[in-house]
């Protein structure tokens, strides 16, 4: 299936021949939106996306089946979806926006009474009715919450919350037990530029460690990111975008205002700066296969592109010249 969306890209071979299994949120079906941009960036993954039971209790037996059956490789839950993922120990899973206390959300937002399907559902089933009793149901369900969250499984877990999120807010419910947990610029819902901002460069961070892949190394200095009034440089952050598709990005400050940089990188590169900043003085001694940076660093061990200089202008002179080198 080829795109034409300016958003969702291809990824022939991110997760190829693996199987991810998604869980999706309330009222929705496998044939949700995102389930659609699962398989059109991973099309040689095969995408397992079954229509959850309204009953929580069953929806969780239906998951725990598939995993004996299918043993994916990835579990990806939204919402509702993130807090049925949490509960299926032994996989890597990535909760986005999990609901982990579902009972109390349905309650909060009024999710009673008459509800529609907002995706269509294989057995052509459009609308559902909760009552106390089912509210009841999922509390109890959410309440086994973190019940296996052993010190493997918190290596296994990344939760991704959506900074303008105003249906679920379970960040600190959730970062207590699992420190791998990551804000994102975005709504409840996934749209497709959230997704691929946030989801896909943590699925390929998981794709990397199963398949103990090292990518080559591309250290950035942060003060080449930046105009003169901070904001970012002309096409550095769709420049960063295409780097991380084939590198392993750093981002690099020895400036002594680190929350500063902090708050900058995670409000302009966001998700793919967690766990990837790396404050020093001496770039020297940074090991890798690329360092930008502005102006001379001594003896670098890594490859100078040079910010300052002739050649290296522009991002777009460095999108240019690592596209010619084809992720090497």
């Amino acid at each position: 299936m080829v795109t034409e969306n300016p958003y969702v890209k291809q990824f022939p071979d991110m997760m190829a021949g693996k199987t991810v299994l998604y869980c999706h949120g309330f009222a929705s079906s496998g044939q949700s939106g995102t389930v659609e941009r699962l398989r059109t960036v991973m099309p040689q993954a095969r995408i397992v996306a079954p229509d959850l039971p309204v009953h929580p209790q069953e929806a969780i037996d239906l998951l725990h089946c598939i995993c004996r059956d299918e043993q994916p490789h990835l579990i990806i839950g939204t919402s509702m979806g993130g807090m049925y993922a949490e509960q299926l120990y032994g996989y890597d899973r990535i909760c986005v926006n999990p609901a982990m206390e579902m009972g109390e959300t349905m309650k909060a937002h009024g999710m009673t009474g008459t509800q529609q399907f907002q995706n269509p559902r294989r057995d052509g089933i459009q609308e559902f009715y909760v009552d106390k009793a089912l509210v009841k149901e999922y509390k109890e369900v959410s309440e086994h919450r973190f019940e296996g969250a052993d010190d493997q499984e918190r290596q296994r877990v990344i939760g991704l919350f959506g900074d303008e999120d105003t249906t679920v807010d379970t960040y600190d419910l959730f970062r207590a037990v699992y420190p791998q947990a990551i804000h994102f610029h975005g709504e409840h819902r996934m749209n497709d530029k959230s997704f691929m901002h946030s989801v896909v460069p943590v699925i390929r961070w998981i794709d990397d460690r199963q398949e103990h892949r090292e990518r080559p190394i591309i250290y950035i200095g942060v003060e080449t990111m930046m105009d003169s009034f901070r904001k970012p440089a002309s096409s550095v952050q769709k420049t960063v975008r295409q780097l991380i598709e084939h590198y392993q990005v750093y981002f690099v400050d020895g400036t002594d205002s680190l929350a500063a940089t902090a708050a900058w990188l995670e409000d302009y590169i966001n998700v793919p700066a967690w766990h990837h900043t790396v404050y020093t003085h001496r770039r020297d001694l940074l090991y890798g296969d690329y360092l930008i940076s502005q102006g001379a660093e001594g003896d670098p061990m890594a490859t100078l592109l040079d910010y300052s200089s002739d050649t290296f202008k522009t991002w777009e002179d460095i999108g240019e010249y690592f596209s010619r080198l084809g992720g090497q």
